[in-house]
């Protein structure tokens, strides 16, 4: 029989640490977080989706995402986070 287990919790409840453990027993382990920074890596589509609605947010000498700003301006705007998920959800799962 084959199981499938899904972790979740706030930050600081020791997600990593029982991923890890699971990772150290042979068991595969898909993390959303690894996947999330990977969608947004520079050249990704998603990235060049998200420059053209959040230019501001962007450094262009990077290609990479000013994150905090960008998650600041997220949160406040519940249209902006709708819109990110839209996006970025589908791509992770």
């Amino acid at each position: 029989m084959r199981y499938i287990v899904a972790l979740t919790g706030g930050i600081g409840s020791a997600k990593s640490t029982v991923a890890n453990a699971f990772a150290d027993l042979g068991i595969n382990v898909i993390d959303a977080d690894i996947i999330a920074r990977q969608v947004v890596e520079p050249g990704a589509p998603a990235l060049h989706a998200m420059a053209d609605h959040f230019d501001a947010y962007m450094s262009e000498a990077e290609e990479t995402l000013q994150s905090q700003a960008l998650r600041e301006r997220i949160f406040a705007n519940p249209e902006e986070k709708n819109w990110i998920n839209t996006l970025l959800l589908p791509l992770i799962q």
